[in-house]
């Protein structure tokens, strides 16, 4: 219904993040790993990383996926970027109270 895209966009950004978390942790980190660490299929990962790359907060090596040069700044507005989508969700509950 309604929130069925926005829960999938959740869903999939969550995903990223716990890929990005896993290779800022334990980077290199080939797709094998992170999908035995992080208990998705090859394929989510595999996906995941294409995103991640594409954002620039990961990069390809040899011996797997490390941390990209827009990582740095990603993770200075990551506080802020979720405080701004926690406010919307706020002003979407107050206007769901109004109906």
């Amino acid at each position: 219904m309604l929130f069925d895209q926005i829960n999938r966009e959740l869903e999939l950004t969550q995903r990223h993040l716990v890929v990005l978390k896993k290779v800022i942790e334990d980077g290199p980190i080939g797709i094998l790993k992170l999908s035995e660490e992080t208990k998705m299929p090859t394929h989510k990962v595999r996906y995941s990383l294409r995103v991640l790359e594409q954002e620039g907060l990961i990069k390809p090596s040899t011996h797997g996926a490390v941390v990209g040069d827009g990582a740095d700044d990603f993770l200075v507005s990551f506080e802020s970027q979720i405080t701004d989508i926690i406010d919307k969700a706020s002003q979407i509950q107050d206007l769901g109270a109004e109906l």
